[in-house]
């Protein structure tokens, strides 16, 4: 299978509640309501709506989703996404006409928790 193969589709019009653990890419154009593991790409259309926890190698995000997203390598907003909640990821790329409403925090690894990043703090005033 090919590395940007989609092997799962969840259809427009359908909706799905519970737990997602897949491997590969995964496409959702309908409702989700739950947890989505995996490490690999999950790409969410323009017309999806997804609302839970999702922890995944990579986002492609199009459509609409509300609660706490990390990703290992990226996440990508496309001008029509909509993200309401928190984001933590190495990188993040955000099209003109995206709308994030949240936190972000992004950092080298995904495995440290918001309380552990530390404190930026500024090395002009210990130079003086």
């Amino acid at each position: 299978m090919a590395k940007d193969e989609i092997n799962a589709f969840l259809g427009s019009g359908t909706s799905y509640e519970g737990k997602l653990h897949f491997q590969g890419a995964v496409r959702i154009d309908g409702s989700f309501l739950g947890r989505i593991d995996s490490q690999g790409t999950l790409i969410v259309g323009q017309d999806a709506k997804i609302d839970g926890e999702v922890a995944v190698g990579s986002l492609i995000l199009s459509g609409l989703l509300k609660g706490r997203v990390t990703a290992e390598d990226k996440i990508v907003l496309h001008k029509t996404a909509r993200l309401q909640g928190s984001l933590r990821a190495p990188t993040l790329i955000i099209e003109e006409g995206a709308v994030l409403d949240g936190d972000v925090v992004m950092s080298a690894t995904t495995t440290e928790t918001t309380d552990e990043l530390p404190i930026p703090r500024e090395d002009s005033e210990s130079s003086s």
